[in-house]
């Protein structure tokens, strides 16, 4: 089970944008045409959201020409590139199906009144940066540590000899 989990945690993204069910959002794709790659960009309302972890995706509705068009995405797919926010909207509940049957303005959720427009991202993993090495830490990897002085038998006795004379000097006052 440790494997599977390690496995998608390479695959999840840093950071991923807060989503609600309710705004409306811009999703900028990667799309492959042959040899050639561009974006586009697809600007809808989020109708859904589910699942978990690595399977976790949105639903994104807009109307085209007068027809319905509803787009799944995964929140990790590489081919997502950014999700950008336009609108806040006000939803009351978590899957807002009831808006397939609806067209023109009754499509659309009600704006959050007062609600600022902010691209906010949610940390999944913490980018492991190394911090760059300096001089002195190369150095210290490459050099040994000096050894610590070795304590000779003089210097022991005339150590004791400053504590014994400190010792009684205070006892005499």
């Amino acid at each position: 089970m440790d494997i599977i989990k390690s496995i998608e945690h390479e695959q999840l993204k840093n950071t991923i944008p807060d989503l609600k069910v309710g705004n409306t959002v811009r999703v900028h794709v990667k799309i492959k045409e042959g040899n050639k790659e561009r974006i586009q960009v697809f600007e809808g309302i989020i109708i859904k959201k589910q699942g978990g972890g690595l399977n976790e995706t949105f639903t994104v509705r807009k109307i085209s020409y007068g027809v319905g068009v509803e787009k799944t995405f995964l929140i990790h797919s590489p081919l997502v590139e950014k999700v950008e926010l336009v609108r806040v909207g006000k939803a009351r509940r978590a899957k807002l199906y009831y808006l397939r049957e609806r067209t023109g303005k009754a499509s659309k959720t009600k704006e959050m009144v007062g609600a600022r427009i902010e691209n906010k991202e949610i940390t999944i993993k913490e980018d492991l940066v190394e911090p760059e090495k300096t001089v002195e830490t190369i150095n210290k990897e490459v050099a040994p540590e000096e050894p610590a002085p070795e304590v000779t038998t003089e210097t022991a006795q005339k150590a004791e000899e400053v504590v014994k004379t400190e010792s009684k000097a205070k006892k005499a006052e």
